[in-house]
């Protein structure tokens, strides 16, 4: 069975889907692995080192697409589609939520499409999780670019000719993103302080040695979902945070947002009264600027000065460190096709009898099969 891995048709994106890492593990496993010319170089792979991996190189995307079975990508190829075979399997970080017409394209071409995102938060699936994988790094990433824009040490300094304080640091949102950005910080130096909704959010702050701020009422007790992500939070909680943050923020020397609620726009935490009290010089780094961004001035792509606040909205954090997060997330999907096929077979056997096989199947058989998706009257 073939195996393609193409270089990302969006030449934003720096990260790849395979290294000379799972090439190995993967032709071990009895496939024949292809991959696109130049999908590595952004992530400091070349094509030679793929080569000594034992993959193919193929000249473009449709070289490597002719009869693959499986094709891995980090995001959805939509310009590709027609050179995919029916009955291929793409696996991928699909972006599926309102994106209902794109999947269904794919899903006219006979294209089995997997979401990694949609990957249960299940202990058999942790190293499966392309979110944990890649938010773990943006949120390092988050820290590095904050400390690049403020232009000042982070740790407290005592020196011949005087004392530079502390940094003071507030993360909001303390999911895998906010507790990278958290220790992160620490390790600089800096006074960190952070926020969330959940919790169980409380105990893994502390244990990073920041400090916790949130209003904790009976709503705060039960902000959590079954699968440990945050709830939408009443009106009525979130002019309550809002009116603590606010009085918070004032204080602080750099700000990363991290909130982000699966399917919805990115919760709205920070307004532009808010960033208007912060001290000029001072640093935020909205890393849910891609849907819609937590602060209220943060545009996709840019660093805006309001005031003197530096508003970072850069995106694909993770992208930016692109030879580490391409290393995880290949290890990631590796380990998804494990499971995914029998490489023993001649031909592709897709195993849909796993429940991790069928929490991130959104297409199969030319239509859109998993229920957040499909078209209103087929749920009806």
């Amino acid at each position: 069975m073939k195996i393609a891995i193409i270089k990302e048709p969006d030449t934003a994106e720096s990260r790849v889907a395979g290294t000379p890492d799972t090439v190995k593990k993967l032709m071990t496993r009895g496939f024949e692995v292809c991959v696109e010319t130049g999908a590595g170089v952004a992530s400091a792979i070349s094509d030679t080192d793929f080569e000594a991996a034992g993959a193919s190189i193929a000249k473009n995307a449709s070289s490597a697409l002719k009869d693959a079975d499986v094709v891995l990508a980090v995001r959805r190829p939509d310009t590709l589609v027609k050179h995919f075979k029916s009955g291929a399997v793409l696996v991928c970080q699909l972006d599926p939520y309102g994106h209902e017409e794109a999947l269904q394209r794919f899903a006219d071409a006979g294209v089995m499409t997997c979401a990694m995102e949609l990957m249960p938060r299940v202990t058999r699936a942790q190293v499966m999780d392309v979110l944990s994988s890649q938010a773990n790094l943006a949120g390092y990433q988050a820290v590095i670019e904050a400390s690049h824009t403020y232009g000042r040490a982070l740790p407290m300094m005592m020196t011949a000719a005087g004392t530079v304080p502390a940094a003071k640091i507030f993360v909001m949102g303390a999911g895998v993103a906010g507790l990278q950005a958290i220790a992160t910080a620490r390790r600089m130096g800096a006074v960190v302080t952070a926020t969330d909704v959940r919790p169980a959010a409380k105990e893994q702050v502390a244990s990073l040695g920041a400090k916790f701020v949130a209003v904790e009422d009976d709503e705060f007790k039960a902000a959590e979902t079954a699968g440990g992500y945050a709830k939408e939070m009443s009106k009525e909680y979130q002019a309550k945070q809002a009116e603590l943050v606010a009085t918070h923020i004032a204080k602080q020397d750099i700000v990363i947002t991290t909130a982000l609620i699966p399917g919805r726009p990115a919760p709205r935490l920070i307004s532009a009264s808010m960033v208007e009290a912060m001290r000029a010089g001072s640093v935020i780094v909205d890393m849910a600027v891609e849907r819609g961004g937590n602060c209220e001035l943060a545009k996709p792509g840019e660093i805006v000065m309001h005031q003197g606040v530096l508003i970072v909205g850069k995106l694909n954090l993770a992208g930016e460190i692109a030879a580490t997060a391409s290393q995880l997330y290949a290890k990631n999907l590796a380990a998804f096709v494990e499971i995914l096929v029998k490489s023993e077979e001649d031909s592709l056997h897709v195993s849909l009898a796993d429940e991790l096989v069928t929490a991130v199947t959104v297409t199969r058989e030319g239509a859109i099969v998993h229920p957040q998706f499909q078209p209103k009257e087929a749920n009806a």
